[in-house]
């Protein structure tokens, strides 16, 4: 079993992305059996598809990839590397940019809905990036992929390139992944409104909680999110229409590993004043280890560093024989 997936660089991420994304990466790490491999990488190249700051983006890298370690990726039974440093990637995206056709990129939903109105001003990478997820996956011969809603689509697309690659050059060259089922990665919402996700991007900090944020600013924030004055009811179909109080019930379930229905058997009657302690609790001795260690890699950004380069290494070796034979099926080596 071979599992790939990969994540943009982005700075000062937060709990959703924690609880929507990095955890899940951290439990498929642990369930991996001997024999079994994961590789994560950061998406830098995916990032250029938007407009993009140098520093930036070389700070956030490193960033992401301390992060990542801080929350529990273990370079040792797992491979972590940039994108960037693998030229495999890019040079098999080029290749498969023959096989891939274009009414097939233009049905994706996300090429739709990020370009809008305005594709022809988008850029070019906006559009073919989807080529580039596909070679990300199965340079590697990944087996599975963890996907959610929004990227099955895009799997689908990298099954249909491989095997199309497949049938045009007469080879059994590329595996067809899989999607990876793993848990339901929750949802998480604006501590100020309960119908918006959580992001980095709404100017108001007080609606997300940062994972570098202090015990006492966790706190603060938890107090202060906004709520309902109704008792939390003793099944999640109480919570209808009442986003705010899903929120919070999503994120205590997601931090203690348990159910939305759990949380509410043993918190049923509660009002918020008795709940959100106890979720500050929950959430601060979570996220203090993390916030803890992440502040300390920060420190050596060098070692980060090394580790990404060392995670490339061990990925461009597992890349080699797969686009060489790409290139041999082609005809571009002999």
């Amino acid at each position: 079993m071979r599992v790939v997936s990969g994540i943009q660089p982005t700075g000062n991420l937060h709990l959703g992305n924690y609880l929507g994304a990095i955890k899940n990466w951290v439990a498929m790490q642990d369930a991996m059996a001997g024999g079994d491999t994961c590789l994560f990488f950061l998406a830098d190249l995916h990032a250029l598809t938007q407009p993009v700051v140098a520093a930036d983006m070389a700070a956030n890298t490193i960033e992401m990839a301390a992060t990542l370690l801080a929350c529990g990726i273990d370079p040792d039974r797992s491979i972590l590397f940039n994108q960037a440093r693998v030229a495999a990637h890019s040079e098999l995206a080029w290749l498969l940019g023959g096989t891939a056709r274009v009414g097939w990129l233009n049905r994706m939903t996300q090429w739709k809905d990020k370009a809008g109105k305005n594709r022809e001003g988008q850029s070019i990478g906006l559009f073919t990036y989807p080529v580039l997820q596909a070679a990300d996956v199965l340079v590697y011969q990944a087996t599975h992929v963890p996907v959610g809603d929004d990227q099955k689509q895009h799997l689908e697309l990298a099954r249909d390139i491989a095997a199309k690659f497949n049938t045009d050059f007469a080879v059994d060259l590329f595996t067809l992944p899989e999607p990876y089922i793993s848990p339901a990665a929750p949802r998480i919402m604006s501590l100020r409104d309960g119908t918006a996700k959580m992001s980095k991007s709404d100017p108001s900090d007080a609606s997300r909680i940062n994972l570098v944020d202090s015990d006492d600013l966790i706190a603060q924030k938890l107090k202060r999110a906004k709520t309902d004055p109704e008792p939390l009811p003793d099944t999640p179909a109480g919570l209808e229409n009442r986003p705010e109080a899903r929120n919070l019930v999503t994120i205590f379930a997601a931090l203690s590993g348990r159910t939305p229905a759990d949380v509410l058997r043993e918190h049923a009657g509660q009002g918020f004043g008795a709940f959100k302690p106890v979720l500050t609790d929950l959430a601060v001795a979570t996220l203090a280890p993390i916030r803890e260690r992440l502040t300390a890699m920060l420190t050596d950004r060098e070692s980060v560093g090394v580790v990404l380069r060392n995670g490339a290494e061990k990925a461009r070796s597992l890349a080699a024989p797969t686009l060489l034979a790409a290139q041999q099926a082609i005809g571009l080596q002999v």
